[in-house]
């Protein structure tokens, strides 16, 4: 192995080291340019080649590696002499090993940049986060064990500027490649499927055909001679043909499927799916066959029924990632259907998604646009997932514009929302929700597809994947079985159990569960009507929420804060601006007061902290921006939150809205957070002008909500009217009388709606 040596004077050397006398390295990640751009063997030997473009980044690694106390670095365009056949497959054949050997690796990114003004502040990601996500780097086949095999990966904009490293951005990461947290993380690749160890190369691309195989060699831990000029099918087959031979697994496909086609990239079809993928998801048996088969009857409606927890949303996701695998060209789209303000956000979307016409006419009935979209057999295939479908009063509610008092002009008649679904033959919908009845109204029986608890050996292997290292094989059927198998409980408590490891263990956690078990079903004497209606389903998720928000109050008090706040909001789409506000405005006052009035008896420490208040002002912004982050992933962490594809909306599960709202109640807290929700969406919601439309549009959901949050306290009252008034004023304005009439008659009700 040859290594890179920058000497004192600037210049670098090449220097052989064999067998255990390698030293500790750094080893460089890039894409590569045009083959005169990059520096080669034959250049650093001959002494040339300093002003190609590929020096940059050669002298990067060398100066960043002597910064890290690295005295050597590997960068393969010139410690490899290509022009032996044998050094050459000796290299691609140890190149996993030597990236995974390696102290650091660096990841220079040609096309990120950070720009000048993030010199000072790393923090403002918006300036180079674009540009990260779209990388080249992320597209090409050698990049992918570059990525999983080193323990250090850091990464670097075209300005030699540190972005983070593969802990620190695994999120993102994970999003763009699908690749599983745990293999990031540096878990055995021998835990993953060889399918889904192929299926992270899927839509890589290489420049020559049969690097797409070469550089899977190392995931698979397979040593073989290199063929150039075989052809990728041929390398494949021997690349198969030795997995087979070394694993007792072996690929479950045959080759012609396997997702490695690096001849050109896959279309980019459209799709509006909230969430990630979820790489822990567990196959339910034919479930997901049977819905396939369901949905591929032209004009098919099917719909998941089943108690809340269950996992229907979960099929749903999956579902839609499976078929935009196996028919890219189909379009996805996801409505969000537990009350009309959230359907109409999401044939919005949908109208923005396809860039509908005319869909920024104020007049414009955006459920007719979408839904002539949806007709018109033109735009190809699609699939329409409508989620959470539980309100029947929404969906049969009228559209927004036939809403208006009809005259004997009118020829137009009222139609309700549910009508905006079309038969076609392009399209398939899937419904997910908790009523029969409601399904019912939408599909045929024999097309309702009941959801049950998962079975055992699924909801076992669930809690195992959720559990990771904190696995206790003698506890975890038990555990499954005491969750009553529901993915959501088990969800949960393996977040609850990581968490808390290793002081806390399945065993452990099963003593917790049974020992609280007789004061904690007393949650279900709360609004008996709803809980008790699906008590068999919920009792386990309501007593893993407690034993989860006990802890989370203990260690984290804020998060349990955050959590109380967003209890009052519409459970979906929770901007993160509504929830910035966390302490009353009064408690602050009165903090700040009571400090003046101790400060004025020492005038000396009174003019010092005047000096110094700017300073702590910003650190106080930002020490409440980092709580926030924390507070919000300590949420996620514990499945509580979901955050949105967008990253800047949340949504929560209803359950864990009641069950909070529960425990407020209990601990004479409720009216507290009731009136902070109050506060918040008061300093946010704009009065109903059309310059407004947009901010009230996001709002009103959650101005809905606070129909049945009336406060006691007087300037609590004036503020929740407020709200209300203003979201009586958006949805005259845009011709929702019926709502209008029904929220303004909650509130105060001024002479004129135009008063301010």
């Amino acid at each position: 192995m040859r290594l890179l040596q920058l000497k004192d004077n600037g210049e670098f050397s090449l220097i052989e080291f064999v067998g255990d006398t390698i030293p500790r390295y750094a080893i460089l990640s890039h894409t590569w340019g045009a083959d005169d751009e990059e520096l080669t063997f034959k250049d650093l030997v001959e002494g040339t080649g300093k002003s190609k473009a590929g020096y940059k980044k050669i002298r990067f690694c060398g100066i960043q590696a002597a910064n890290d106390g690295l005295h050597f670095s590997w960068v393969d365009t010139c410690c490899i002499d290509k022009s032996s056949s044998a050094e050459l497959s000796e290299a691609i054949n140890s190149m996993f090993r030597w990236y995974r050997n390696a102290a650091k690796c660096y990841v220079y990114l040609s096309d990120v940049s950070t720009g000048s003004s993030v010199r000072s502040n790393l923090s403002s990601q918006s300036t180079w986060k674009p540009a990260f996500q779209h990388s080249r780097w992320f597209t090409r086949g050698w990049t992918l064990q570059e990525l999983v095999a080193p323990t250090f990966v850091e990464f670097f904009s075209m300005e030699g500027e540190r972005l983070g490293d593969k802990n620190s951005l695994m999120q993102e990461i994970h999003e763009i490649t699908g690749i599983s947290g745990q293999a990031l993380q540096g878990s055995s690749l021998s835990q993953f499927s060889v399918d889904e160890r192929m299926s992270w190369a899927a839509r890589r691309k290489t420049k020559r055909e049969e690097d797409a195989v070469y550089s899977l060699l190392g995931l698979f831990d397979i040593h073989m001679p290199l063929i150039y000029g075989e052809g990728r099918e041929k390398a494949l087959i021997r690349l198969q043909k030795e997995i087979k031979e070394s694993s007792k697994e072996g690929p479950s496909t045959l080759l012609p499927t396997l997702p490695l086609n690096y001849e050109s990239s896959p279309p980019s079809p459209s799709s509006n799916i909230p969430f990630r993928r979820d790489p822990d998801f567990i196959d339910r048996g034919p479930l997901l066959d049977h819905i396939r088969k369901k949905c591929s009857v032209p004009a098919s409606r099917i719909a998941l029924v089943g108690l809340g927890g269950v996992g229907k949303s979960q099929l749903a996701i999956e579902y839609c990632y499976r078929t935009k695998d196996r028919s890219p060209e189909t379009c996805v789209f996801w409505v969000h259907a537990s009350n009309a303000a959230r359907l109409e956000q999401s044939y919005r979307d949908i109208a923005d998604q396809v860039q509908l016409h005319g869909r920024k006419d104020l007049q414009a009935n955006v459920f007719e646009l979408v839904y002539g979209w949806l007709r018109n057999e033109n735009n190809g295939k699609w699939l329409l997932v409508l989620d959470n479908a539980d309100d029947a009063a929404a969906l049969f509610s009228l559209a927004a514009d036939s809403q208006k008092p009809q005259t004997s002009g009118d020829s137009k008649l009222a139609r309700p929302l549910y009508t905006y679904l079309p038969q076609s033959k392009n399209g398939s919908i899937l419904v997910t929700t908790r009523t029969k009845s409601v399904a019912l109204k939408l599909v045929e029986e024999s097309d309702i597809i009941p959801i049950q608890p998962m079975n055992g050996i699924a909801a076992e292997a669930l809690l195992e994947k959720k559990l990771g290292e904190q696995v206790d094989k003698d506890y975890t059927a038990k555990l499954a079985a005491t969750l009553e198998f529901m993915p959501l409980a088990i969800v949960q408590a393996a977040a609850y159990i990581r968490q808390r490891a290793p002081q806390c263990s399945v065993r452990q956690y099963l003593e917790d569960f049974h020992r609280s078990d007789m004061e904690k079903t007393s949650l279900l004497d709360y609004e008996a009507g709803n809980l008790r209606r699906d008590y068999e389903a919920k009792n386990s998720i309501i007593i893993t929420w407690q034993i989860s928000f006990d802890y989370i109050r203990r260690v984290r008090p804020t998060a349990a804060d955050l959590l109380s706040l967003m209890s009052f909001f519409d459970r979906q789409g929770i901007p993160q601006f509504l929830l910035n506000r966390q302490l009353e405005a009064g408690d602050k006052t009165r903090n700040v007061a009571s400090t003046v009035l101790k400060l004025l008896r020492n005038p000396h420490t009174l003019v010092r902290v005047l000096i110094s208040s700017g300073h702590n002002e910003d650190s106080g912004n930002k020490n409440a921006i980092s709580t926030f982050k924390d507070d919000m992933l300590t949420l996620r962490d514990y499945s509580f939150v979901t955050a949105n594809v967008d990253g800047a909306t949340f949504e929560m599960h209803a359950l864990v809205q009641l069950a909070t709202r529960k425990w407020l109640k209990e601990h004479d807290h409720l009216e507290k957070w009731r009136q902070q929700y109050i506060k918040n969406l008061y300093a946010e919601i704009p009065v109903g002008e059309h310059e407004n439309w947009t901010k009230c549009r996001e709002l009103f959901p959650h101005a809905k909500s606070a129909e049945v949050q009336k406060p006691t306290a007087k300037h609590s009252l004036r503020e929740w009217a407020s709200i209300l008034h203003n979201a009586a004023w958006y949805a005259l304005e845009v011709g929702k009388y019926v709502e209008a009439e029904r929220i303004k008659g909650g509130g105060r009700r001024p002479k004129s709606w135009r008063c301010k």
